[in-house]
């Protein structure tokens, strides 16, 4: 998609300041409290990492950085080398860590697929081209490591949600690496960033007009994609969901092998709790994704 084109597409200046606030605060559509959703988010992963212990599944912790930031948590079933699924976590780049990422570990354990959840510094303390670099970083680091920890390196799915989802699509889409993953999973993500300028969200990224293109999937050069999942929550904001159709559009343009859908009964938080149970349409989706890579 040429530039501009996925902007014009998305029609956000039209709206007013407060609407665009608006749209872009997934909170909007929950009744504003998150907490919930981020109790949640510990909870099951806190669950996830104690029942890979009780499983006798090793955890452990591979660093790509000097900063404790910079650091990845994998758990790989033994035995053959195993499918791998990286998750970036969301938070629009200022809030959660690996710690809350952990959830959907057993699902995917138990079907024989090896987990990895990628901890970044979070905005301020980072700007987003640093965030961006250090992801990339982490997934360097995997690919490296991938013998050693009996990972397939044929096979590695990298997934994000939200903020998440736009970490891997920089990751997975980076014009200037040789490597691909065998596919990407974005959940309600944010591909085009300029709408974001003048809102409240940007006051710890701190972006101008030519870091958010700089920074946007949208605005990059799409050579090679491979294959994506690209799903969001009926519960969303219209131009979060608007985000999503127009990148698979964008991706299948491009010539990835693209399935889309809107995931019933779920919001902008609750989608990612699908992630790893093959019970659900999502995680259905996912597993077939990863059996065909």
């Amino acid at each position: 998609m040429s530039e501009g084109t996925f902007s014009d597409q998305l029609d956000w200046r039209s709206l007013s300041d407060a609407a665009r606030e608006r749209e872009y605060s997934p909170s909007s559509c929950v009744g504003g409290d998150l907490q919930p959703f981020l109790t949640e988010y510990s909870e099951r992963s806190a669950t996830s990492r104690a029942w890979c212990r009780q499983q006798g599944f090793e955890l452990q912790t591979l660093s790509y950085g000097a900063l404790d930031s910079q650091s990845i948590d994998v758990v790989t079933p033994g035995g053959d080398p195993a499918p791998l699924v990286v998750f970036i976590h969301g938070g629009y780049w200022q809030e959660l860590s690996k710690l809350d990422s952990f959830g959907p570990a057993q699902g995917l354990l138990s079907r024989g697929v090896a987990y990895a959840a990628v901890d970044y510094t979070l905005a301020p303390s980072a700007t987003l081209e640093e965030i961006i670099a250090e992801c990339r970083q982490a997934m360097a680091m995997i690919r490296e490591a991938a013998d050693e920890l009996g990972i397939d390196a044929q096979r590695i799915v990298v997934a994000g949600s939200s903020a998440g989802a736009h970490l891997t699509a920089m990751v997975s889409l980076d014009p200037t690496a040789s490597w691909r993953p065998a596919a990407m999973v974005l959940l309600s993500g944010i591909y085009e960033l300029e709408p974001l300028i003048g809102t409240p969200i940007n006051n710890a990224l701190g972006l101008d007009l030519e870091a958010a293109h700089r920074s946007s999937p949208a605005r990059l050069r799409i050579t090679t994609p491979p294959s994506a999942l690209v799903a969001w929550g009926d519960d969303e904001t219209d131009q979060f969901k608007c985000q999503s159709r127009l990148f698979a559009q964008s991706l299948r343009a491009a010539g990835a092998r693209t399935i889309e859908y809107e995931v019933a009964g779920r919001n902008h938080f609750d989608i990612l709790t699908d992630l790893g149970r093959e019970a659900s349409e999502l995680g259905a989706a996912v597993h077939r994704l990863i059996e065909s890579t």
